[in-house]
């Protein structure tokens, strides 16, 4: 069953990135960072500008595929507790993506806390991928219950962290990848190696997996052997799969 989104007031989809299309056949909704508790409203602009470069690669890697791509303003900076201002708004946008483009395939995608949003939101029924960047997720505590896995069953899930990540663990995102792997097998999760939190060190390579597995996902383009090896893999392998220096050179080897 599809989640239903609690009605949201001041949440919004940004402008597209790229040529808004016509007659959309995927979205991508990209979920900024954000903070575990605030009450502020973030800035339009700073959230934006840390999704931007993910948000054009794939309106231009999109195009002729007529690729919608919005970037998500949410309500609040924090994920504040229960609340998870930020998973709301993304279920939210998700409905406002179908309300706006029809029934088409919706991919989220977000980095840190945006990552875990995308996570959380996934079980949305036109939700077909995730992609979560050095997520930002909870410490384990046996007082509280685990992050949720069980809505991601029959979605496509990529997750990419930096192995210096100093600010989210590496670990617990490894943790998390392994749960969701035994509900579903179409969970990967690439490292990398030496990388920290803005996976700026191999940013090409990041951003030629991201291109890769989103226009995978959404138009059934083929993808690349690294990704269909990590995806086939069985834990740990496939979710540990190394990034390689150089990867998009040549994708489709």
């Amino acid at each position: 069953m599809a989640q239903q989104a609690t009605p949201v007031r001041g949440a919004r989809l940004g402008r597209a990135l790229g040529p808004e299309p016509r007659a959309a056949s995927g979205v991508v909704l990209l979920l900024p960072g954000g903070d575990p508790v605030s009450s502020r409203r973030p800035s339009p602009l700073v959230a934006a500008a840390s999704v931007r470069a993910l948000g054009r690669r794939l309106s231009r890697a999109g195009r002729a595929e007529q690729l919608a791509v919005h970037a998500v303003h949410y309500r609040y900076r924090g994920w504040n507790g229960s609340e998870a201002h930020l998973a709301r708004d993304a279920t939210w946008a998700v409905d406002e993506a179908v309300r706006r483009y029809g029934d088409v395939p919706v991919c989220l995608a977000g980095p840190g806390m945006g990552g875990r949003a995308a996570l959380r939101a996934g079980g949305h029924e036109a939700v077909g991928s995730v992609l979560a960047l050095a997520p930002w997720l909870p410490e384990e505590d046996v007082a509280a219950p685990p992050e949720p896995v069980k809505q991601l069953a029959g979605r496509q899930v990529l997750i990419v962290h930096g192995t210096h990540d100093a600010r989210t663990d590496p670990e617990l995102s490894f943790r998390l990848a392994a749960r969701a792997k035994k509900a579903n097998r179409n969970v990967c999760r690439f490292e990398v190696h030496a990388d920290g939190h803005g996976l700026r060190q191999y940013r090409d390579e990041v951003l030629a997996l991201c291109e890769d597995f989103v226009m995978g996902t959404l138009f059934g383009r083929a993808l690349s052997r690294p990704v269909r090896d990590a995806l086939a893999a069985p834990p740990p392998l496939g979710l540990r799969m190394p990034l390689a220096s150089g990867f998009g050179t040549s994708l489709r080897r």
